[in-house]
């Protein structure tokens, strides 16, 4: 991320408006999207730019992204918030 200006755009960005959807999409951004690749960072971005209708029934696993781009970051956010039991 180049800037300040940068990352608040992206955070306005992910401020949804669908609690659901903030809750994920917030925490995400300012705890782990400063220490992605590059090119997970593009991702996040693009996914930003997905109906939040469509992310929801993605981040509630009914369905899954057909881009393989798209299914990798949002198994990212999932992973990072799911309890992990081995």
């Amino acid at each position: 991320m180049s800037s300040q200006a940068d990352f608040n755009r992206l955070f306005w960005h992910s401020r949804r408006g669908m609690l659901e959807l903030d809750v994920l999409l917030v925490p995400f951004l300012k705890e782990a999207y400063p220490h992605l690749p590059d090119e997970d960072k593009e991702r996040y971005e693009r996914l930003l730019e997905c109906e939040d209708t469509d992310m929801f029934q993605w981040f509630m696993q009914k369905s899954t992204p057909e881009d393989p781009d798209l299914a990798r970051i949002v198994k990212i956010i999932l992973d990072r918030v799911q309890p992990k039991y081995n």
